[in-house]
């Protein structure tokens, strides 16, 4: 397996990217955070269906993260994330310091006007504005023809697919499917936060869906209804705070009073100080 091409500068992925492209490649991009786990990698294994050649971002975006959250503990560990995506066949990493992405005096940044006013743009105001902007000034660097994004940040994705349309980015952009431990708990960077003794409240998320479901299969419509058995669920279980617990259309992320079409249930949780979301 040959060795991944590590890449530090928005110049140098640039070059990079034009001569691949001018040479036929197509180029499936892979934006990370790093501390990478099989979530990760199975954005990786899903690029590989659409494009030669994958490009993965680690950075740790400093722009997505408000005064009191937790850029600065942040798990970081670039050499594993090295091993990990060799392991994937990631071709390139590009992977800049702060100063290559947010020069002094940088000041343009894209807001959307609706989608990240709902969910955990209420609790996180600056979160989404900082996921735009990056992703939108990645695209730019590393010119990927498709890009794959999870769907446990279903809010970040569907923001995502909204600026694609909204400015005309030519990047098709793919949702990856959420992986789950075995026990059922959606695969995060920040579950290395918890406690083993919080392990088990953190499973309330993915057991309130699954409750949700239930009722929902069982006739249940009403999304009031849903939601306070699934908040009941959730509260059940020491050191949870629900931050929000919401039944919306896919596309809108507006609320649904009746569940008569397809829809979707998201929810974040803080277990302890960890704040975990699901959908």
């Amino acid at each position: 397996m040959s060795e991944v091409n590590i890449i530090r500068t928005a110049r140098e992925m640039q070059e990079r990217s034009t001569s691949l492209i001018k040479t036929g490649r197509n180029i499936v991009f892979v934006p990370t955070m790093g501390f990478l786990h099989e979530g990760h990698l199975s954005l990786v294994r899903e690029g590989k269906k659409h494009g030669d050649h994958i490009v993965m971002s680690i950075f740790v975006n400093p722009a997505q993260f408000g005064p009191n959250e937790d850029f600065d503990s942040y798990p970081r560990n670039f050499e594993r994330d090295l091993k990990l995506a060799q392991s994937q066949g990631v071709d390139d990493i590009f992977a800049p310091e702060k100063d290559a992405l947010y020069e002094e005096n940088f000041q343009t940044y894209i807001n959307l006007e609706k989608l990240p006013k709902r969910l955990c743009g209420i609790s996180r105001p600056i979160f989404f504005q900082g996921v735009a902007t990056v992703v939108a000034k990645l695209f730019n660097i590393v010119k990927p023809q498709a890009a794959v994004f999870g769907e446990k940040d279903y809010q970040q994705l569907q923001i995502i697919r909204r600026m694609v349309t909204d400015l005309n980015f030519d990047v098709k952009i793919i949702g990856g499917a959420t992986v789950r431990e075995p026990d059922g708990l959606a695969m995060s960077s920040r579950n290395a936060y918890l406690k083993p003794e919080q392990r088990e409240s953190a499973l309330s998320l993915s057991r309130s869906m699954k409750k949700a479901q239930s009722l929902v299969d069982d006739g249940t419509c009403e999304a009031s209804t849903i939601i306070k058995e699934a908040s009941d669920l959730i509260q059940s279980f020491p050191e949870t705070a629900i931050d929000y617990i919401s039944i919306v259309d896919p596309d809108t992320l507006e609320d649904m009073e009746t569940i008569d079409r397809p829809a979707r249930m998201i929810l974040a949780v803080k277990v302890g100080q960890t704040r975990l979301i699901d959908n």
